[in-house]
């Protein structure tokens, strides 16, 4: 049992890579939300801003990586839900409350490439 799980065939290929001033962990079919990029449906993006590959217990970081590169395809354009910022301080009568919603892209990992 234990031989089963730490198998090189349970471990899967990922990476990390950056847009938006955001971080994400992908791999390959995972489908993750980030902030608006330019993009119809059914295009696909690729990512050359990689931090880090690992597969298995091996892992790639720096000039390893070489011109590594993520592809992902354009799922969807939408807003996310609605979200509420309210300030107030107390016994001063000061209170303001402001609500807005993320303009997100939906994204579907393709490929990882090193």
């Amino acid at each position: 049992m234990v031989r089963a799980l730490f198998s090189t065939s349970f471990f899967m290929a990922y990476a990390v890579f950056s847009t938006g001033a955001k971080q994400y962990r992908v791999s390959v079919g995972d489908i993750i939300d980030v902030d608006l990029l330019d993009g119809e449906q059914g295009k696909e993006l690729t990512f050359s801003n990689v931090l880090m590959l690992g597969e298995g217990s091996g892992v790639k970081l720096g000039q390893a990586i070489g011109s590594a590169s993520v592809v992902a395809e354009v799922l969807e354009q939408y807003k996310g839900p609605k979200l509420v910022a309210y300030k107030y301080k107390r016994r001063k009568g000061y209170h303001r409350k402001v609500g807005f919603r993320r303009k997100l892209t939906k994204l579907k990992i393709t490929s990882i490439g090193a």
